[in-house]
């Protein structure tokens, strides 16, 4: 990867600069080659990262207080997380470069270092609470307390960032997003009334109660986080594809939203079939599975345990990886996962550093629920705001030139940048009046 960032654009490269690829070139559509659909996975990575425990914790707790009842939300949310992550794709696939170098290039420093410190702040908590999830996840499945597992599992995040590169992370991280089947089996086990599920999930059901506005702000908070969006530019700055990949690219990034967002309703459907329906009262991911075993089997608690476990495998990385990028872009450090220590030190040094101090909130005994609830909170103050960034940057022709998103893509992205910034407004204001 460069060392600086670039923000020129290549002026000689067109939509069918790849043979193969999906492009335009004399008014003949380019067809994705079978080596190019094999080269997509990215996407599917950095949507399905957004299935993080945090969000596995937030689902099953609207589960266990709604039931079905906002299952058409869920379903809501897929359009919207996919138009984010198209959006960002094509940021990352047309700038070469991660969103934070993009708006120090753009904006300047100042308001490079004000999203640095939200990102940061969301990435941090998010990763303790995660790194606690996935202990959790393994305390379920082999009974020794799960503070023995803080600093292995860590460590083993580390080795595979630092002695990886990023060609293997991916693919650890592709095989990974087999375990998320376990959902589905688990949903089925719980043996919903699917008629229900259906009625709840395709007609809405509008409730004004504090159950249901809490449980609906939940949702769009833990979803439409920031660093899944941040880590698809990240990824694009790493592959670095040609503008003739873009079609494939934003398809890729698409693909990856709406398979998060039917993981989203599994979960949602298997804590509403179980705890909801027996108005069980759950706080944590890892409750929601100990409350599976009586309920729907104690193969429906395992492979909830499973699915809980891969959200922590897939999203530990991504998280740990995205706050060493921020960090680096916003100073203009070499960063890569295919450059060794002594090459691009600081990027690593950060990356280690953000993992240490997650391990030390976990060890300082904070409390899951107080993760999650500080998680919420930074990324209510910081999700608007790099959305904000990324929406500005998308259409911005000095950044994008002749591929800056359609005027209807950029309208539907505005339109889901107000609705989270709303949301996080409502959170805010519910949360502290």
């Amino acid at each position: 990867m460069h060392t600086e960032p670039q923000h020129d654009l290549d002026s000689t490269a067109t939509p069918a600069d790849t043979g193969g690829e999906a492009g335009r070139s004399g008014g003949r559509i380019h067809w994705p080659s079978l080596a190019a659909l094999r080269g997509m996975g990215s996407g599917l990575i950095a949507g399905a990262a957004d299935t993080d425990p945090t969000t596995v914790a937030s689902l099953a707790v609207v589960g266990a207080t709604t039931t079905y009842g906002l299952a058409w939300l869920v379903i809501l949310i897929i359009p919207m997380l996919s138009i984010v992550q198209v959006v960002s794709a094509s940021v990352g696939v047309v700038c070469k470069t991660g969103l934070e170098d993009a708006i120090r290039g753009r904006f300047g420093q100042v308001w490079a270092t004000l999203t640095l410190l939200l990102i940061l702040a969301v990435n941090v908590l998010t990763l303790a609470a995660d790194l606690e999830g996935g202990c959790a996840a393994l305390q379920l499945l082999t009974g020794i307390p799960y503070q023995w597992f803080l600093v292995p599992l860590a460590a083993a995040v580390g080795v595979l960032l630092i002695w990886g590169n990023y060609a293997i992370v991916e693919r650890i991280l592709r095989y990974v997003l087999l375990v998320f089947l376990s959902y589905i089996v688990a949903a089925f086990l719980s043996r919903p009334e699917w008629g229900v599920v259906l009625s709840h999930t395709f007609i809405p059901h509008l409730e004004t109660s504090q159950v249901y506005i809490t449980g609906a702000l939940a949702l769009l908070g833990t979803t439409l986080t920031s660093y899944a969006y941040v880590w698809e530019t990240i990824q694009q700055g790493e592959e670095r594809p040609g503008i003739g990949r873009l079609g494939l690219v934003q398809l890729d990034a698409g693909a990856g939203a709406i398979v998060a967002g039917l993981l989203f309703w599994f979960i949602l459907i298997s804590t509403g079939a179980t705890l909801g329906v027996h108005h069980k009262t759950v706080e944590t991911a890892e409750d929601a599975a100990r409350a599976l075993a009586p309920l729907a089997g104690q193969y429906a608690s395992i492979l909830f345990g499973l699915g809980l476990l891969a959200s922590a495998l897939l999203a530990l990385p991504v998280l740990t990886a995205t706050s060493a990028f921020v960090m680096s872009e916003a100073f203009g450090w070499r960063r890569s996962l295919d450059v060794g220590f002594s090459r691009a030190r600081r990027f690593y040094i950060v990356l280690v550093i953000t993992l240490a101090a997650a391990v030390g909130i976990t060890l300082f005994g904070v409390s899951p629920i107080r993760l999650l609830f500080l998680s919420s909170l930074a990324g209510g103050l910081g999700t608007p705001v790099t959305l904000l960034f990324l929406m500005l940057l998308a259409r911005d022709r000095r950044m994008m030139g002749e591929h800056r998103i359609s005027g209807r893509l950029a309208i539907a992205g505005w339109v889901v940048t107000l609705i989270v910034a709303a949301a996080c407004v409502l959170f805010l204001w519910q949360t502290f009046l």
